[in-house]
């Protein structure tokens, strides 16, 4: 499995590590079913369908994502797809009329304010399938979550949306684990004791507890290395999300 270092943004999908010697690697989390995520979107080059990051749906017209995953890309030469479980079959694509980053956003050290907003040509119609999902407006201590998505794992690209359960942790307890980390209160942290992770593959994609969509994939430092991944967190950047779609 390739490794990045901390300064580099995960493009991350969900794998599960258990090292019983260097070259022994096991991928898990858990396949979903079907209209179990339906708030789940992929964003994908226009020209081939490659995946490339994860999004929620927040109404008709409106994806939340990550900022790393949108900027400096032009919006016609991206698609959503909403309503399906694996990339490039069944769902709907939807053109994308603008990418919103947050303009504090901070790159390379730390990636505070990673967050950005996905307007859409045409409105999502939604089912069974495909439906929005409620923000966190309360902070977070310690919580059992939700984060799924697609990505790369160490056997190679895996089409279908997989979803694991994760721990979220106070900023304390995030410091005391990982000591370097430079932490901010619009993030948030989720780690495991047995390296269950997120890896490359799904930046942008849902944290979700309680029904309540609570971070935003960011960035780590390894896959399944026993540290924590990093997420903005979402009740910090609510009002910011609101004033953006009532202003465009």
């Amino acid at each position: 499995m390739v490794s990045k270092t901390f300064i580099l943004v995960w493009i991350i999908p969900i794998v599960t590590v258990v090292v019983a010697n260097s070259d022994t690697r096991i991928v898990g989390g858990l396949q979903a079913f079907p209209g179990q995520f339906p708030y789940q979107v992929s964003l994908q080059n226009a020209a081939d369908k490659i995946h490339w990051c994860g999004g929620s749906i927040l109404n008709e017209k409106w994806i939340l994502t990550a900022t790393h995953c949108v900027e400096n890309k032009k919006e016609s030469e991206w698609l959503i797809q909403a309503g399906s479980n694996v990339i490039n079959v069944g769902g709907t694509y939807h053109r994308i009329a603008k990418f919103i980053i947050h303009e504090n956003y901070t790159p390379i050290s730390d990636h505070k304010n990673d967050i950005a907003l996905i307007k859409l040509v045409d409105a999502i119609i939604f089912s069974k399938v495909t439906q929005p999902i409620a923000l966190g407006t309360e902070l977070i201590g310690e919580v059992y979550a939700t984060v799924s998505g697609w990505g790369w794992t160490d056997i190679g690209e895996y089409p279908h949306l997989k979803y694991l359960y994760m721990r979220t942790l106070t900023n304390q307890q995030c410091l005391k684990v990982w000591s370097d980390l430079q932490l901010d209160p619009g993030q948030i942290c989720t780690f495991t004791a047995i390296a269950h992770d997120v890896c490359y593959g799904d930046s942008g994609g849902p944290l979700v507890a309680n029904g309540k969509q609570i971070g935003i994939v960011s960035f780590g430092k390894q896959c399944g290395d026993q540290l924590p991944a990093v997420f903005t967190r979402v009740s910090s950047y609510v009002e910011w999300i609101n004033n953006t779609i009532h202003s465009h």
